[in-house]
């Protein structure tokens, strides 16, 4: 056993980032100096760093560097060195959020037959262990973690949204692409978050102290006790569900509650070593790759927090700038997708709390520098929380890379720019003209001076939009797909839906 250990995520088939400082870390005993050098493809030094280990652990910086294949990475303290082949030097991404990003590749549309034929073996991923509370379980999972090549039988696991944006970039950029998977379903932004981002907001300190209210005095076997009981509930009712909608693809979530009683409400107990505390999955899975370099943070989030708070802009935004401090890059560019239309058919009524949490997405996205936002409005499933098309995601988020990142010209959402009243009438000032396709409704609604919203006649005119209603003579405010669900019907004539909109 070496007196040190470089972490898993700098180990064969790895991928550096390119162009930027590269940032080697692991364990070792105190006082041990560690060596690390990177070699190209002929054995040429490309770079090489040596420092004493403090506090149990290693950082060692190595130079930029291009693109490239076929590198060695070797790691020595004098007595014993260790030597990673397969070594690729490229862009990667963190690929972070809750369901919807962990939605892996085996369960995509496509997955199943890309997996068996596809051959991509500069797209490499690795997916970061999912443990909630720390312990020797987790050390053994981070340690034998590893990279894996894009090849006919593997990627089943990586997160289907990743592989689409991976391969999509390079295919683009002709370059080897890593995606670090780090995710877990059901998790506020809050879960990723450490103390310090949170306690810098309101709303931040809000959580933690709520949080924190519901489970004082609570022991550690008390909670695994109500963790145990709620998933064994929660799976028993799945089974059935899920028997039921083998045998009867047709019904609907309302008609299997009918049949064997509502699933039990999303309600994980609260506790110390629940995965959905604030600042829990931080400390045990976004802090084993930080302070590695990174070219960017994908994020597909929100659902948990829809209903949950008000000011979700002030959490994103707080995770941003901290993210771009732990990582050491105050230009770390950040993509996100904005939450598609989504309804549980057993709902009697739209809760209207998604629509504030796209707009906080979209204040983010033009008050942030260096973000991106994929739009998504026309991607929601009625009933269907979890859309299992993940090529269009994967892809709009390519697009924003494109865009944000690699300054190249990529398809983006028409948005409202402006507006003014004449006559009585609206007009909305579009980024780029819009054409119908005549299905669904044009959710566009009105409203004057006592702010209440009327459904407004609507007349498109390439990239102006009309809108008036006897109800609100004197419009004053107007907005846009203020839906959880609704099909859409306004597209770019680039085939991109028109981004939701909220103007005052």
């Amino acid at each position: 056993m070496t007196a040190f250990r470089p972490a898993s995520l700098f180990r064969e088939h790895a991928v550096l980032c390119r162009d930027k400082e590269i940032r080697l870390f692991g364990t070792a005993e105190d006082g041990v100096s560690v060596t690390a050098e990177l070699r190209d493809a002929s054995g040429r030094l490309l770079g090489r760093d040596a420092a004493p280990a403090r506090a149990g652990g290693f950082l060692l910086r190595l130079p930029p560097q291009a693109a490239q294949t076929g590198c060695t990475l070797s790691f020595s303290d004098g007595a014993d060195t260790l030597s990673f082949p397969d070594i690729a030097v490229g862009d990667v991404y963190l690929a972070g959020g809750q369901s919807n990003m962990e939605l892996e590749l085996q369960n995509a549309d496509e997955g199943p037959l890309l997996i068996k034929t596809h051959d991509e073996p500069l797209v490499r991923y690795y997916n970061v262990p999912k443990f909630a509370r720390p312990g020797p379980d987790a050390e053994e999972a981070n340690e034998n973690a590893q990279w894996r090549c894009v090849s006919p039988g593997w990627a089943g696991d990586m997160s289907a949204v990743g592989y689409f944006f991976a391969v999509k970039l390079r295919h683009r950029l002709d370059i080897p692409v890593g995606i670090i998977d780090c995710y877990w379903g059901g998790t506020s932004v809050t879960c990723w978050m450490d103390e310090e981002a949170l306690s810098r907001t309101a709303e931040g300190q809000r959580y933690m102290r709520e949080y924190d209210e519901k489970w004082a005095g609570k022991s550690m076997e008390e909670y695994l006790a109500e963790e145990g009981a709620f998933y064994s509930g929660l799976d028993a009712w799945a089974k059935q569900a899920d028997a039921l909608k083998k045998e009867h693809p047709e019904y609907t979530t309302r008609e299997i509650n009918a049949l064997i009683g509502p699933c039990p409400p999303w309600n994980p107990p609260v506790g110390e070593g629940s995965p959905f505390r604030p600042h829990g999955l931080f400390h045990t899975m976004l802090k084993q790759v930080i302070p590695a370099a990174l070219t960017g943070v994908l994020f597909y989030q929100g659902e948990e927090d829809t209903a949950r708070t008000r000011r979700y802009d002030l959490l994103l935004s707080s995770f941003i700038r901290r993210l771009r401090e732990l990582f050491g890059d105050e230009e770390l560019p950040f993509l996100n997708v904005q939450l598609p239309m989504w309804i549980d058919a057993a709902a009697e009524r739209d809760s209207m709390t998604w629509p504030p949490l796209r707009l906080a997405q979209q204040t983010v996205a033009r008050q942030v520098r260096r973000t991106g936002l994929a739009v998504l409005l026309d991607q929601g499933e009625y009933d269907n929380i979890h859309p299992t098309n993940k090529r269009v995601v994967g892809e709009r988020l390519g697009d924003c890379a494109l865009r944000v990142i690699y300054g190249q010209e990529a398809p983006v959402s028409p948005e409202a720019r402006g507006k003014y009243t004449e006559n009585g009438v609206m007009h909305i000032l579009l980024s780029a003209p819009v054409t119908d396709r005549g299905e669904g409704e044009f959710l566009m609604e009105i409203a004057g001076e006592d702010g209440v919203f009327h459904p407004a006649d609507t007349v498109i005119n390439g990239a102006e939009i009309l809108l008036s209603s006897p109800l609100a003579p004197r419009p004053v405010r107007a907005r846009y797909a203020w839906r959880d669900y609704a099909v859409v019907r306004l597209f770019g004539e680039n085939g991109l839906p028109l981004s939701p909109f909220l103007l005052q």
